[in-house]
Parts: structure tokens; C-alpha cells; sequence
């Protein structure tokens, strides 16, 4: 009997946690989830000893080496910061390691160090990243087979809230780290547009909107995600002029969004925040009623919060507030990827979108299409049907096309338009 460890609970593991228990017999393995402490969704699985719980330091390098050393695959869920010790633990004790995460420099140079331990560290099987990638990858391979040249790649993505719940001003409500949403952009914007390299910089990230419409839902806005020009090598589109990848959101909220950017109000400086004078005369200047009422809704300047280090932190208390998704609030995942190539002499274009919504405020959307790519990928692993070694993304083969075909038989799935 093999045993799975997964590092790290929150809010985008509950899918994840759900199938490793449903499946457990059928894999034949025995799960351990460690985390600081006991999270409530986790309970009821230790009571009914369907799981173990161990108490986890990341920082404490006994502890964490311990759990892991006693394990034959990891899954780390950690935030991540914390993956490269995960990694070199990893490594060290020749144990398979799964993340959600982007793959930093530090782990990419473990590359060869994984290679020569024989293990696969396999990063990016989420949602984004993850069946991004292994949704683009199917149809990339396909069209290339095919003899096209693949002149243009956008993709975009977004955690929304379902139109029937969809009841603020914003039209949008937390379905995943929340920090994450209000930093989002702060690094700038990298892409290929018609042959030309666009760099933006953190203050106009929000003014350069793309709009992306997905099928029986409407017409959605697009700003521009970090650095698009890395897929131009990852999905070897060589000879592509635009490659963009975005972040989806409902009309208008990237205008409004820029106010609080271009305000200061996302730092993480040690700074007050911005005045309610200044903020209010910044408003008026803009003239829009809808702006107007997105701003009213949040009640900025009326809220009780003194002690707070920096103006994204007094945001964030604000936002968590008024964004909480309700008990019964279903969150909705949008991705759309849009194709422009050459075949035959002539140029086609075709779109693949992907809807998923939530079953509730714990088996969101979000944590369906985070949890069930790194589910699969972990049975493709214990059932020794993944060959590659070293640091890996899911752009091959060997790892897309059962994991996608897994993903349609629960629902999650592209419709071409």
C-alpha cells in the first residue's frame, strides 16, 4: 500500500481531498495530510479514519523531512515559497512531487538533481496554470500533425461568480486567495501583439482591456496576465506574431479596478492609505456613475479598520468583507483559448471555451478545476503511466490527453466555436 502526502489545506483542495478518499481503495493507498492544524473541512474524513492528519512545521526541516521521507508520493499545496525545500526533500529521498504552482528559477534548476534521482517533479496541473496547458498543448499537437502554422495564441481565464449569484456592483466575489487578487497585475505585463513585444507596467496593466466573448455567457473583459512570451518556447509557437495571455473579469471591473492602482491603494509599503478627500476628488474627475456606485458599495472609508500595515492590507480587510462568497454562492470558472493559423494556403481561426461552475461555497468551481488535474496526474503516477523524469509542465502527450479525458467525464470540458 503506497502513501500519498498532501501538504498544505485550503480552499482549493476540498475537490482534491474528496477523490483521493473516494479512490483510495481502488489505488490502493493510504493518505496523510499534514498542515499546521486541523482544518474543518478534513475532520470528518480523520474521524472516520478514511485519513491521518500529522502536524507539519515547513520550516522545521526534521519535521518536514520525517513526513516526507515516510511517503512515496507528495503533493504540495503549499503556498509557493515553500516548494523548493519540498522539492530538495524530494529529491533527496527519490519521492515523486506534484504542485499547482508555477515553476520558479529555484526549481527549475533541480531539473538535473530530479533526473538523476529518477523522479518526476511535475508543477503546473492546476487550473491556471494547468488544463490551460493541457487543453492548448491537445490542440497545438493537433493542428501541427495537421501541417498548420499556429500564427496567433490567446488565452484567457478567470474565477467568476455564477451570473445568478452574481448580486454586487463588482460582479465579482473571492473564490480563491484572496491576496493574490489584490496584488494581481503588480509585476506588469509582458506579450507578442502582431510581431511587436507590449510591455506594460504595473500602472497600465488595467487600461489595456481586451474584450473576450464566450458562449451563452456574454461578452466578458480581458487584462493582460505577466509574461505571455514564455509559451512562445513552452508550446513551441515559433512562428506565432501574438501570443497573450489574460485574466478574465466581468465589464467594468478592470476601470474601476484601476482606481485603487493608480491611488496606491494595492502597496504593500508601509504607508496610510489613501486620504478619503483625494480619493473622492479622484472619482469625481472620472465622471461615471458606474464607477460611482462600484466605489459606494464598498464603503471604504467607513470601516472600522485602524490597525492595518499597509494600504493592500486595509483593502484586502475591506474586500473580504463585501466579496465573501455566501453559503449557498456558486463560483464559476471561464477559459477560453482563441487559435489563429495558416493551413493550405488559407487562414482559420477557432475558439475553445470551458465553463465550470461550483456546486457550492466549499466544492467550488475553483477547487474542481484546481484539485481534479493534480488528482489525475497522481493517479497517472501511482499507476507508473508517466515516464518522464526531472522538472516537468503538463505539455506532453503522455500526461495531456488522459487527464483531459478524465476532466470530460466529470463535466469539465471545451466547446469549440
Amino acid at each position: 500500500m503506497k502513501r500519498v502526502l498532501l501538504l498544505g489545506v485550503g480552499r482549493s483542495t476540498h475537490t482534491l481531498i474528496k477523490y483521493l478518499v473516494e479512490y483510495q481503495n481502488e489505488l490502493n493507498i493510504q493518505i496523510f495530510i499534514a498542515d499546521q492544524k486541523k482544518n474543518d473541512f478534513i475532520v470528518p474524513f480523520i474521524d472516520q479514519n478514511l485519513c491521518s492528519f500529522v502536524s507539519l512545521d515547513v520550516n522545521n526541516d526534521q519535521n518536514r523531512r520525517d513526513i516526507i521521507s515516510q511517503s512515496d508520493l507528495v503533493i504540495s499545496m503549499l503556498p509557493p515559497q515553500f516548494h523548493f525545500l519540498v522539492a530538495k526533500d524530494c529529491i533527496f529521498f527519490k519521492k515523486n512531487l506534484i504542485t499547482a504552482s508555477y515553476v520558479s528559477n529555484e526549481i527549475q534548476q533541480l531539473d538535473n538533481e530530479a533526473k538523476k534521482a529518477n523522479i518526476l517533479i511535475l508543477n503546473e496541473i492546476g487550473l491556471d496554470p494547468g488544463i490551460d496547458h493541457l487543453s492548448a498543448m491537445e490542440v497545438i499537437d493537433k493542428l501541427k500533425k495537421e501541417g498548420a502554422e499556429i500564427k496567433t495564441f490567446k488565452s484567457f481565464c478567470g474565477g467568476l461568480i455564477a451570473p445568478e449569484y452574481d448580486n454586487n456592483p463588482w460582479g465579482y466575489k473571492f473564490t480563491w486567495n484572496p491576496k493574490n487578487v489584490i496584488l494581481a497585475g503588480s509585476s506588469g505585463a509582458t506579450y507578442l501583439k502582431n510581431g511587436l513585444i507590449k510591455k506594460l507596467s504595473y500602472k497600465e496593466v488595467f487600461t489595456h482591456i481586451e474584450k473576450v466573448r464566450i458562449p451563452h455567457f456574454g461578452e466578458f473583459e480581458s487584462y493582460a496576465n505577466r509574461d505571455s512570451l514564455h509559451y512562445q518556447s513552452k508550446y513551441n509557437l515559433l512562428n506565432a506574431d501574438t501570443i497573450v495571455r489574460g485574466t478574465l473579469r466581468k465589464k467594468g471591473f478592470s476601470q474601476a479596478w484601476n482606481i485603487f492602482v493608480q491611488l496606491g491603494m494595492t502597496s504593500e509599503k508601509n504607508t496610510k492609505i489613501v486620504s478619503k478627500d483625494k480619493f473622492l476628488k479622484y472619482l469625481k474627475g472620472l465622471s461615471n456613475k458606474e464607477l460611482n456606485l462600484k466605489m459606494e458599495y464598498l464603503n471604504l472609508f467607513n470601516s472600522q479598520i485602524s490597525n492595518y500595515n499597509s494600504p493592500s492590507e486595509y483593502l484586502l480587510s475591506v474586500l473580504k468583507d463585501k466579496w465573501a462568497l455566501e453559503p449557498d454562492d456558486k463560483d464559476m470558472i471561464v477559459m477560453q483559448h482563441q487559435f489563429g493559423y495558416e493551413i493550405n494556403s488559407n487562414y482559420k481561426k477557432m475558439n475553445l471555451s470551458m465553463v465550470v461552475q461550483g456546486d457550492d461555497s466549499i466544492q467550488t468551481g475553483m477547487a474542481k478545476t484546481v484539485g481534479l488535474p493534480v488528482f489525475f496526474a497522481c493517479k497517472l503516477i501511482l499507476e507508473d503511466k508517466i515516464s518522464l523524469k526531472g522538472v516537468r509542465i503538463p505539455i506532453y502527450e503522455e500526461i495531456y490527453q488522459p487527464i483531459l479525458k478524465n476532466l470530460e467525464k466529470e463535466g469539465i470540458e471545451f466547446i469549440k466555436s
